[in-house]
Parts: structure tokens; C-alpha cells; sequence
């Protein structure tokens, strides 16, 4: 998406501030279900329908920066609603040793996309087809998989205690700052390789390498995630990342440096994500709310605020803050001793 927007004339700032509009909706959403709502079936089919609709007002508003942003919008607050109540299930009852093989599929996912639009981008609505394709077929599984599904009708049983963030502060902002280092990564990334150099369609396979390192790790991380502890796999996901984006910087026209940029992938986001969403569960008892909280402020606030500065200082040295911005996450998570 990021190369269309360029091939339409959007400029580096205007893509940073369209990618930035729907997880900064991931982050006001949880607020809602703290008193007033109720993360439930009926929302969420509401969500699934509000998806659809979003990619449909892609088609008429794509041309339009100003009226582009109300999709964007809607999309990532009904994401910032689908995504949570699918995981809390999945790790609730497959349990993190067997979470990663369910989550593999959706990487498996983003893999053959990315490989597919890379031939197809001539014509930006050949991608938004792609796009409404993806979405609705996401909709209608989701709600054949729920409907009548005694796991998803069950009542939640987890409001009893209050919600708080102080107690794990330093937790939480390390989750934000994570998010903000990929920036970068989510939104410049094709930009960045085709202008040093490598081709759009190497660039789409950098991707679905990286999706397979992701794969590889979520399939075999059940080991590793019973021999360490979940704060120290954290930590290792947040190093990995730093050095991930120092190595772009560093080796920008390199092929061989983005292959092994790539390749931590697995433990930037595959391993990261388990462990981190896997200790937000130990420390709360309200487990679907956490996983929004957890969307809100890491993909949404952080990938916001992400996105904006990687508008605003894209160029050389755009992977430099990124390597420092993770630094400092990793630093946060030094100051994290578990609950305060």
C-alpha cells in the first residue's frame, strides 16, 4: 500500500500521516470498553461489517488525502476490535506453547499477499480488489468459525478486578516505543529498499522472507517460551529489533544485509509478540481487555507515532532513530521488575 499511495502522487509525510490514522484508532478504542462496552459477539460481528465497508470507501476516496483519512479510520478502530477478541480465544485455549502454530497462518497470510501485489501493482485498484477480496473472505470465515461456537459464546468472566497501567508502567511504555521503531519498517520499508537500489519485486520477496523466518519461530517457539521467562524473551525480541534496524542503516544497498535484516524478524515480531501478549496475561485478569490495551498502545499509539516520524525523517538516516528508539524500549524494560 505504501508504494500505490507513492505511485499516485502522495508524498512521504501525507503516507506517514494516512498510515498513521488507523492505529492511533486501535489506541482510543480500548478506552471505550473499559465502563461503557463490552468486547462481545455482537461487536464484534459489527466490526467484521465496518472492515468491509472501510475497503469499500478506499475506491472513491483514494485520490483524496483529506477524504482518504475517514476509511483509514474506521478500518483500524474495527481492527482495534477483530484482532483482540480472535487472540484472547486462541490463547486462552491453545495456551502460548501452542499459540504460535495458530497464529502462523496469518503470516502464511501476508506472505502469499505480499508475493502476489508485487505482480500486480502496475494498477493501484488491481491491489484495492485484492484488498475488498481479503477482507470480506476474513469476515465471512470469521463469522461462519463463531457462529453457534460454544468457545466464542461463553461469558467472560474477568472483570474483577480494576484495570490499571501504573503497576507495569515501564512495561507498557517499552510495548509503545517498540512499535514506534517499526514505523520505519511498516511504512518506508519498500520505499527504502527500491531506492537503493533492489527491485520491487525483490523487495516483495524481502517480505515474505521475513514472513517465513516468522513462521519458522511461531511453529518452534514452544521450547523456548518453557525454558526462559517470558520478560527475558521480551528483551530479546527488543534487541534483536535494534540491531535489525541499524544493520538497514548501515548496509542500505546490501541484498545479502536485508535478507539478514529480514531474518529477525522471527524473533522481532514472532517471538516478541508471543512473550509480550503471554505476560500481559499473567499480570491481568480482565485477558481480553489487556489484548486490546496491548494493540492500543503498541500497534496503535506506537505504530501512530511511528508512522509520523517516519514521514517526517525519512531519508538516510531513518533507521538509525529506529535502532534508537528501540534502545530506549529495551532500556524501558530494564526499569520492568514485574508487578510493582
Amino acid at each position: 500500500m505504501p508504494k500505490i499511495l507513492q505511485t499516485i502522487g502522495y508524498s512521504a509525510p501525507q503516507i506517514g500521516a494516512i498510515f498513521a490514522l488507523a492505529p492511533l484508532m486501535r489506541f482510543f478504542v480500548p478506552f471505550f470498553f473499559l465502563k461503557h462496552f463490552e468486547l462481545n459477539q455482537k461487536v464484534f460481528y459489527t466490526a467484521l461489517g465496518g472492515a468491509i465497508l472501510s475497503i469499500v470507501l478506499f475506491y472513491p476516496t483514494i485520490h483524496h488525502f483529506y477524504l482518504f483519512m475517514l476509511p483509514n479510520m474506521l478500518l483500524g478502530a474495527c481492527l482495534g476490535m477483530i484482532l483482540p477478541y480472535i487472540e484472547t480465544y486462541a490463547m486462552e485455549h491453545l495456551q502460548k506453547e501452542r499459540f504460535g502454530k495458530s497464529r502462523l497462518f496469518g503470516s502464511i497470510g501476508f506472505m502469499l499477499i505480499g508475493i502476489v501485489l508485487a505482480r500486480h501493482l502496475e494498477n493501484y485498484t488491481n491491489g484495492l480488489h485484492y484488498l475488498l477480496l481479503a477482507i470480506s473472505a476474513t469476515a465471512l470465515f470469521a463469522y461462519w468459525l463463531t457462529q453457534n461456537n460454544v468457545h466464542f459464546t461463553t461469558a467472560n468472566l474477568t472483570k474483577e478486578e480494576p484495570f490499571h497501567f501504573l503497576h507495569v508502567k515501564y512495561l507498557w511504555i517499552s510495548l509503545f516505543l517498540m512499535q514506534v521503531s517499526f514505523g520505519g519498517f511498516y511504512n518506508f520499508f519498500t520505499i527504502y529498499e527500491t531506492a537503493h537500489g533492489i527491485s520491487l519485486e525483490m523487495t516483495s520477496y524481502l517480505w515474505a522472507f521475513g514472513v517465513i523466518c516468522e513462521i519458522i519461530l511461531f511453529y518452534f517457539q514452544a521450547p523456548l517460551l518453557k525454558r526462559f521467562s517470558l520478560l527475558a524473551l521480551v528483551k530479546l525480541g527488543v534487541l534483536t529489533t535494534a540491531l535489525r534496524w541499524f544493520l538497514l542503516f548501515a548496509f542500505p544497498s546490501s541484498l545479502w544485509i536485508s535478507y539478514l535484516s529480514q531474518s529477525m524478524h522471527a524473533f522481532s515480531f514472532a517471538l516478541h509478540h508471543t512473550a509480550a501478549l503471554s505476560l500481559l496475561y499473567t499480570l491481568y485478569a480482565n485477558k481480553k481487555l489487556a489484548a486490546q490495551f496491548y494493540y492500543g498502545f503498541s500497534f496503535g499509539l506506537g505504530g501512530f507515532v511511528g508512522a509520523l516520524l517516519a514521514g517526517y525523517f525519512y531519508g538516510e538516516y531513518l533507521y538509525v532513530y529506529a535502532s534508537f528508539i528501540a534502545l530506549l524500549s529495551l532500556g524501558s524494560l530494564m526499569l520492568f521488575k514485574g508487578k510493582e
